[in-house]
């Protein structure tokens, strides 16, 4: 509480550590203020405008990406951080008009009913093995009747829902209609591939249809009225968003593959490094090729070196961030110099919200399976790339020791987690918190420490550590808060 360092410190001895650092929250008020355990920075995002391209019937506008990344990065994981004020950029949208006759459309008769969700499709480690749609086997005629669905569409595995299942994933909807045969309160979901099976019945509001509206936060407050159709092509469903950082050596041209003639569109132009990371709404299924704009000014004529298609919400590193090497007789006496910097710093936080400083608690199903499945996609690479280090950020983190790898998140789905992560916070803190920041994933491998450390003080009056996942953890993960503890 008063003069305390708020701060966190890893043990040695842990691997694949993950943590999710989704934080800082400051008042209305203009006085810095700190509270319970910290996040980490702030981020400053600069719009890149690019040319407006017509894709199929549709238009594309880019949202350019730019994290610039304070010098004080500091600690853990993922952080987030929310501004009210925070700007809102446009995203590339990719939309390609598909011909239903082409496609082979519902057959009620072929889609399996689902009475267990055990019989839904999990891999090895019980995670959702593809995207589902699924709706109660009442409304099997209403989904048929809609020529524009078709077999798995955007490669979601179409159920029905009867028995158990139904009342675990449409139960909390409270509809009068849920065991009969009614089919004017008709419901459908999509399941996100990758959801752990502990809490696979329970994604986002957004994720839900109901009668031909969209609950945008399940509370009422934001409701949407769309079609089914509309439903699938929506961020509930086929539409994600998917991120690009490149460490060529050089620029790189990323170019969407339309699927109906094979032309190669233009997507982007990407120069190296992290501030220059691109985030697009695509959709699933989707191809992507990058080619490098060397040595011919048409980079078509040049070297393709990468291709993917998009299989959920994500990121894919281009190549890979390469760490500075730092002489180790160097490191212990800029350590040294980062801890009483930071023992001084802790002496500016003068107000607190609590008696003990910091909670723990758990996560609503909901928002740690959509987390979880964000994770779970992108946790190997070349999704994961190292997190980039160096003298613009300090030594709080021993990357020069131990690899700290690093998973970007998309815009929209930061949105949504930072709405639902501040009302967590404000309920512990009894005020009203303004969002600054969210930041991460962070994932610490064996070796990996953070030292001791005070967050920036104008943003970060209160803040959250998500912990997403951890593996072959020889000890227990530690955090420690510091309370008026000697120095140095």
């Amino acid at each position: 509480e008063p003069q305390t360092i708020e701060g966190k410190k890893d043990l040695t001895d842990h691997q694949n550590q993950t943590a999710y650092d989704i934080v800082p929250y400051t008042t209305k008020e203009t006085t810095p203020v700190n509270a319970g355990c910290v996040a980490t920075k702030t981020s400053q995002r600069r719009q890149s405008s690019q040319e407006e391209l017509p894709v199929q019937e549709a238009k594309q506008s880019t949202r350019t990406l730019s994290n610039n990344w304070l010098s004080s990065r500091q600690y853990h994981n993922t952080s987030i951080s929310h501004r009210n004020t925070m700007k809102q950029f446009l995203l590339a949208t990719l939309l390609t008009a598909i011909s239903a006759s082409e496609y082979p459309t519902v057959n009620a008769d072929y889609i399996p009913t689902i009475r267990s969700l055990d019989d839904l499709p999990y891999d090895a480690n019980d995670h959702l093995a593809t995207h589902v749609f699924a709706y109660p086997s009442r409304c099997s005629s209403v989904v048929s009747y809609e020529h524009r669905i078709y077999s798995n569409i955007f490669h979601h595995k179409f159920v029905s829902l009867a028995g158990e299942a139904l009342a675990a994933v449409f139960g909390h909807l409270n509809s009068d209609h849920l065991n009969d045969d009614d089919v004017s309160d008709c419901m459908a979901v999509c399941l996100e591939k990758g959801t752990p099976k502990s809490v696979v019945a329970r994604p986002l509001p957004h994720r839900y249809w109901r009668n031909g509206a969209v609950d945008q936060d399940g509370k009422g407050n934001d409701i949407e009225q769309m079609s089914l159709v509309d439903f699938l092509y929506s961020d509930g469903c086929g539409k994600v968003e998917y991120g690009m950082v490149s460490y060529h050596t050089q620029p790189v041209v990323v170019y969407w593959i339309d699927e109906k003639n094979g032309e190669k569109v233009f997507n982007a132009k990407l120069n190296p490094g992290e501030r220059s990371t691109n985030f697009i709404t695509t959709f699933i299924g989707h191809t992507f090729e990058v080619y490098d704009t060397q040595p011919n000014d048409d980079a078509l004529q040049n070297k393709m070196i990468f291709k993917f298609t998009v299989e959920n919400n994500g990121i894919i590193g281009i190549g890979n961030h390469d760490q500075p090497k730092i002489p180790k007789e160097s490191v212990a006496q800029e350590v040294k110099r980062t801890l009483i910097s930071e023992w001084v710093r802790h002496s500016k936080v003068k107000r607190t919200f609590s008696s003990l400083g910091f909670d723990k608690g758990r996560l609503p199903n909901d928002l740690y399976a959509s987390l979880g499945s964000y994770y779970y996609n992108n946790r190997y690479p070349p999704h994961v790339v190292l997190e980039e280090w160096g003298s613009h950020k300090g030594v709080f983190v021993n990357y020069w020791e131990a690899d700290v790898n690093f998973i970007q998140i998309p815009w929209e789905l930061k949105r949504r987690w930072q709405g639902r992560l501040k009302e967590l916070v404000e309920a512990w803190t009894g005020v009203e918190l303004e969002t600054t920041d969210m930041y991460g994933m962070r994932e610490y491998t064996k070796g990996a420490r953070l030292v001791t450390h005070v967050d920036r003080e104008s943003t970060h009056a209160a803040s959250l550590i998500v912990n997403i996942a951890q593996e072959n953890v020889t000890k227990p993960w530690t955090i420690e808060v510091g309370l008026d503890v000697a120095c140095c």
